[in-house]
């Protein structure tokens, strides 16, 4: 059972470990937006995925070590923590107790973060969409589709100097 909850411990501690990572990479997201930084944000974008990748990799191995100790603990495999830690060792509760809430704790403010850097980007695409009808006055405003796609109504056919005169 000590191997089972030491694993546990460690990716708990691991997943701790890559929200504040994720953390400090949206931070200089909002860092990038804020000082209009095109050029780094668009590598932090890179960052940002990569991260998210990282974090479902290691939440995937702490879920396995979760439902280990479940089933060693004689409960259901899909028990949440707040049924297994009172089943755990009494020297054991406080720090995995601690590790849980840390880690909501952490993911709350990551979850604000990204609201936070959302808003921020949302905001920026509505200024330059200001500037380009400033630009092209009586352009209308081009929107992606479902798939992600530019209608083909909506691309560009002619110059700027073509619309002139």
């Amino acid at each position: 059972m000590n191997d089972l909850l030491h694993n546990l411990i460690e990716a708990l501690r691991e997943e701790l470990k890559q929200y504040g990572e994720m953390l400090a990479v949206l931070e200089q997201q909002q860092q990038s937006v804020v000082q209009r930084q095109t050029n780094i944000l668009l590598q932090n974008v890179a960052d940002v995925n990569a991260q998210a990748n990282v974090i479902a990799a290691v939440r995937h191995e702490r879920e396995q070590h979760r439902r280990h100790v479940a089933r060693q603990l004689s409960l259901d495999e899909n028990a949440s923590f707040a049924i297994i830690i009172p089943h755990l060792p009494s020297d054991y509760r406080p720090l995995v107790q601690a590790l849980v809430h840390e880690n909501n704790a952490l993911l709350i403010r990551i979850q604000q973060r990204a609201r936070q850097n959302q808003l921020l980007l949302s905001h920026a695409v509505e200024l330059m969409q200001q500037l380009i009808n400033s630009i092209l006055p009586g352009s209308s405003p081009k929107t992606y589709d479902n798939n992600g796609r530019l209608p083909v109504s909506s691309l560009p056919h002619r110059s700027i100097y073509e619309q002139v005169g």
